[in-house]
């Protein structure tokens, strides 16, 4: 039980200082809202799922699936992948937030599956509108909070970020790779999991696994040579920077579970 309310209301102010920098003359402070479930526990309610090859709002040989309060990847009516590769999104765009949420990744995975896809997923942030996105696009123009489970003996390393369609910098140097390794810890399939994610007000960016910050970057954008993200930056008028998009869970050839997903909004 906390037995001091005020000091607990200067932590949270404190933290909130701590990441985004002291206040100039007549700038208020971002105040963190109540935190909320986003996902009822019951069906996908606020949800809408995208998978390649299909319209939007097929939920294709039921992808997903809720169980006992989980959101289920599963490919237990699945014949072949065939790069059907999906995403369930979050039908409200989020600016600054927080999120949390447990998972687990769940064996085994769909044999036709690409190599890397195995034991791998994803929580997508700063996504496109899920009605922009083209039938047989198989990733939405996003940032990637990649989640991978352990394949093999050696180390795999969780909490990593990709780009489709995107640039972000970390510590001042625009990444070069799809894919920027983290310091995540290498976690056993079918072990519970804790995924954090920070989007402050400054485009700053960090990742945690089980409370730990395994990644950060900032100054998130469209990336003019990216296909899928040419036609979204014509309809911005030529602007690249991204404020604001869409949350979506990914269905990428190998089962996995999420629950307990809150948003906490920052205004």
């Amino acid at each position: 039980m906390n037995r001091h309310p005020a000091a607990s209301t200067m932590a949270l102010v404190g933290a909130v200082l701590l990441f985004a920098g002291a206040p100039t003359a007549g700038s208020a402070v971002p105040k963190p809202q109540p935190w909320r479930p986003i996902f009822n526990g019951r069906s996908l309610d606020g949800w809408v799922p995208k998978i390649a090859g299909h319209p939007l709002g097929d939920n294709y040989r039921d992808t997903f699936v809720v169980d006992h309060g989980s959101i289920r990847v599963s490919y237990a009516g699945y014949d072949r992948f065939n790069s059907q590769f999906g995403h369930l999104i979050y039908r409200t765009p989020l600016k600054a937030y927080r999120l949390r949420l447990n998972y687990r990744v769940l064996d085994p995975g769909v044999p036709d599956a690409p190599a890397w896809a195995r034991s791998n997923s994803g929580v997508m942030i700063f996504g496109q509108a899920p009605e922009t996105m083209t039938l047989a696009q198989s990733f939405p123009v996003s940032i990637e909070f990649q989640i991978l489970g352990k394949e093999g003996d050696g180390p795999r390393p969780t909490g990593s970020v990709c780009s489709p369609g995107t640039n972000i910098t970390i510590d001042g140097v625009v990444a070069k790779a799809h894919c920027t390794i983290s310091t995540g810890p290498t976690i056993a399939n079918g072990t519970w999991t804790r995924l954090e994610l920070e989007v402050l007000p400054d485009g700053k960016v960090s990742q945690r696994i089980n409370g730990v910050e395994v990644m950060h970057y900032d100054h998130p954008e469209l990336d003019p040579r990216d296909p899928d993200a040419k036609p979204l930056i014509a309809a911005r008028g030529g602007q690249l920077g991204l404020t604001e998009g869409y949350i979506s869970l990914q269905s990428e050839g190998h089962p996995i579970e999420f629950k307990d997903i809150e948003v906490q909004e920052i205004r």
